[in-house]
C-alpha cells in the first residue's frame, strides 16, 4: 500500500467534520492523564499520518487543553479550518479504562459550529460521524454540509453511538440514516448496531442500510475483525492478534486507513461513486484488511496514537 495515486495530497484533500477535545483517561488503578481526542479529530489525525492532505472543521476553545490539541495534530500534518478556534472552553471526555482496556465516557462537550466552513470547499472526501452528526446544534449543520458537499466528494460516516450523549435509539435512529442515506461509505461497531436496535442481528441492521444506498456498509467487531457488505456481496476478514494497551482510537483510525485504503485505489471523489458501488469482494477484503491492521498497531500503544505511514512499511 502507498500513499501515491491518482489523486495525489496537495491536489485534493480530505474534509473531516466534527469534535476535537481532551480524553481525560483514569485507570483501574487510579492513574490519571490527558490526551488529545474526539472520534473526527482521531481519524484526521489517522489520515494525515498516512500522509494524506487532510483538513478538520471543529470547534476548539483558545485555551491551554484548545492550544495543546491543536499543537498536537499540527504536528501530524492535520490543517484545521477557519473558524475552528472559539472564545470558550474546549470539550473534554472522561474515559474510565477497565481491566481489558475498554473505555466507558462521560462527556462535557457544546458542539456548534460558529461558522460553516468548509462549505465552499470541494473535497475528495467528507468524513463524519460521531457526536458531531446528531448533537444539536451543530449536527444540524454537519448535515448542510455534507449534503453541500455529496456533489462533488465521497461521502464517509461513522455513527459512533454515544448513548450518554444521544439520547434513545429511537430519537437516534432517525438522525443516523438520514446520513446513512447520503453516505457512500458507512462503518459501524457491532456494539453500535446492537444499541441501535437490540432486537436484530449487527449482520441483518448493515444488510438494511446497504439498501438504503450506500456503496459500502462495515461492521467491526474488535479483535475479532470486520464484516463489509457491498453490491459484489460479503466479505469477512479476521482480526489481527496484538496485546491490547487500550481500545481509544480503534474505531477512528479504522475510519481514517479505510478512506486511505479507497483513496489509493482511486475510488474516492463523486466522479468515481459508480466504480465504488461496483468494488469487488476482492478488493474490499484488501481495504478492510488494510484498516483492521492499521487500528491493530492503535490498540496497541496507549491513547489514540495511530501509525505512520513508515510503521507500516508501506
Amino acid at each position: 500500500m502507498t500513499a501515491a495515486g491518482p489523486h495525489e495530497p496537495g491536489s485534493a484533500d480530505v474534509l473531516v467534520v466534527g469534535e476535537a477535545l481532551v480524553d481525560i483517561v483514569r485507570t483501574p488503578d487510579g492513574r490519571v492523564s490527558e490526551h488529545p481526542g474526539g472520534s473526527p479529530a482521531n481519524v484526521a489525525l489517522t489520515l494525515a499520518r498516512l500522509g494524506r492532505a487532510t483538513r478538520l472543521l471543529t470547534r476548539l476553545g483558545d485555551d491551554e487543553r484548545g492550544q495543546a490539541v491543536a499543537a498536537h495534530l499540527a504536528a501530524s500534518g492535520v490543517v484545521l479550518a477557519a473558524g475552528s478556534i472559539v472564545s470558550a472552553s474546549t470539550s473534554t471526555a472522561a474515559a474510565q479504562l477497565d481491566a481489558a482496556g475498554g473505555a466507558t465516557y462521560e462527556f462535557d462537550l457544546v458542539w456548534d459550529l460558529p461558522v460553516t466552513s468548509g462549505q465552499d470547499a470541494r473535497p475528495l472526501c467528507l468524513h463524519t460521524g460521531s457526536i458531531a452528526a446528531v448533537l444539536e446544534p451543530g449536527s444540524a449543520q454537519v448535515k448542510r454540509l455534507v449534503d453541500a458537499a455529496r456533489p462533488t466528494s465521497t461521502i464517509s460516516y461513522d455513527p459512533n453511538l454515544r448513548p450518554a450523549l444521544m439520547g434513545s435509539p429511537a430519537q437516534v435512529r432517525p438522525v443516523v440514516e438520514a446520513l446513512v442515506q447520503v453516505a457512500d461509505v458507512v462503518k459501524l461497531s457491532d456494539e453500535d448496531a446492537s444499541w441501535l436496535d437490540p432486537t436484530v442481528e449487527p449482520d441483518d441492521l448493515a444488510a438494511g442500510w446497504l439498501a438504503l444506498g450506500p456503496a459500502v456498509v462495515i461492521v467491526t467487531r474488535g479483535g475479532d475483525g470486520a464484516k463489509a457488505w457491498c453490491a459484489a456481496g460479503v466479505v469477512d476478514v479476521a482480526g489481527v492478534a496484538v496485546q491490547v494497551a487500550d481500545t481509544v482510537g480503534a474505531g477512528d483510525s479504522f475510519s481514517g486507513s479505510l478512506i486511505d485504503a479507497l483513496w489509493s485505489r482511486d475510488l474516492l471523489g463523486a466522479d468515481r461513486r459508480s466504480s465504488l458501488a461496483a468494488i469487488d469482494t476482492g478488493t474490499l477484503r484488501a481495504v478492510v484488511l488494510h484498516a483492521i491492521s492499521v487500528s491493530a498497531i492503535t490498540v496497541s500503544r496507549p491513547g489514540a496514537d495511530p501509525p505512520t505511514r513508515a510503521e507500516l512499511g508501506a
